[in-house]
């Protein structure tokens, strides 16, 4: 484990080269919040053929400052290098109070250089360096202490590369073309966080929108409650009570824990433990103000829609495979359904990410040309999808 004085070594060393690689270590599994276990950096070596420098941060050790790690992510000049890394911010921001400024993941710049979508680190390695990766302490108890040494070879080995992997996939994306569109896919990550929003987790709730507006209000305390008792004993939510559970309350709306025992979906032991808080609970929100249900936001499908969007995938993937780009940088199926929505009603072009920016110019002005009946397919002679006028 590193010390504080090593890491403003490190931290100096990181601005002297521009770039920071950086991974953590978590637990997630049986928790309300993931819990972050170990935060591991790494920068380019200071003498040549020497092997990259890695420090292991151990966020349980109170006597360490990482403040001139936040500093470096929250510094526009030094590129913050992951991969995979939007839970890793997330923690950070949470945590450490960081706010990412400037960062390049490898797993999304892999996908411009010809590779498939969401590759691993392990597959990535090997790949590009020929490296193979030790993946023996991969599933470890990460907050157990003191780590073995195992562990820490693994931690350092996820983060001893991943300049160099950067900079191999740089070169390969400057050939093309794409690198401005690598940086351009890595920028929401700077906006990663794990904060639970509690509308959204209302929204989410199976059939919510079936409930009157008192009954959505009574669901909105309850998950309001459920999510502070979660935090409070440190647990899943679904363990204090599940989601389907919580909208029959809120249809049925017991007054008493005898009426709630009868529920359908919630267990007997949920019944004993919380009965009265959630009795409670829905006694307390009788007054609160009925929440109208939300008008869906899907774009209404006809039926034709389904051969369109299989037609306009057809072309996607062409484009995808022509470009050696992985087809999922490109569109979604909900992406397609709005395209072929706006095109069918002659509304104007949907705000997707088919049609924007770089997308747009390799594949969503074509598509729409499709299907507006300006372009065709056709299958050649190797049986692969060819655009027409």
């Amino acid at each position: 484990m590193t010390s504080n004085e090593t890491l403003r070594e490190l931290a100096e060393r990181a601005k002297e080269t521009g770039a920071l690689a950086l991974d953590t270590e978590f637990m997630g599994e049986g928790r309300y919040r993931t819990e972050l276990c170990l935060v591991q950096v790494a920068v380019d070596p200071v003498g040549e053929g020497e092997p990259a420098w890695t420090e292991l941060i151990d966020p349980f050790d109170r006597e360490i400052d990482p403040a001139p790690i936040v500093a470096l992510i929250d510094d526009p000049e030094v590129e913050i290098v992951l991969h995979a890394g939007r839970q890793d911010l997330a923690l950070l921001r949470r945590l450490w109070h960081a706010h990412p400024r400037n960062v390049f993941d490898t797993q999304v710049a892999a996908a411009f250089a010809g590779m498939r979508a969401q590759i691993g680190y392990e597959a990535l390695l090997r790949d590009l360096l020929k490296v193979q990766l030790d993946k023996g302490a991969s599933f470890s108890n990460w907050d157990a202490r003191p780590l073995s040494d195992e562990q820490q070879r693994y931690a350092r080995g996820d983060v001893l590369q991943l300049n160099e992997v950067a900079t191999v996939l740089k070169q390969r994306l400057e050939e093309r073309g794409r690198l401005d569109w690598a940086r351009e896919e890595c920028l929401p990550l700077e906006a990663s966080t794990d904060e639970r929003d509690i509308d959204v987790i209302f929204n989410k709730l199976p059939k919510i929108n079936t409930l009157s507006g008192e009954q959505r209000a009574t669901a909105h305390a309850l998950v309001i409650w459920r999510e502070e008792c979660a935090d409070r004993e440190d647990k899943p939510v679904q363990k204090v009570v599940a989601d389907a559970a919580i909208v029959e309350i809120a249809k049925r709306q017991p007054s008493d824990e005898r009426q709630l025992r009868d529920l359908r979906g919630l267990h007997e032991g949920i019944a004993r433990r919380r009965g009265d808080a959630i009795v409670s609970v829905v006694k307390g929100a009788a007054g609160d103000r009925p929440i109208a249900a939300e008008r869906s936001s899907r774009t209404q499908s006809d039926s034709g829609d389904a051969a369109l969007i299989v037609l306009a995938e057809s072309l996607v993937r062409a484009r995808a495979v022509q470009e050696d780009l992985a087809y999922e940088l490109l569109a979604t199926r909900s992406d397609l359904q709005a395209v072929v929505s706006a095109v069918r009603s002659g509304s104007a072009d949907p705000d997707v990410r088919t049609l924007r920016g770089w997308r747009r110019a390799v594949v969503g002005d074509e598509l729409l040309a499709l299907l507006r009946g300006q372009r065709s397919l056709r299958i050649d002679h190797e049986l692969r999808v060819v655009v027409g006028d």
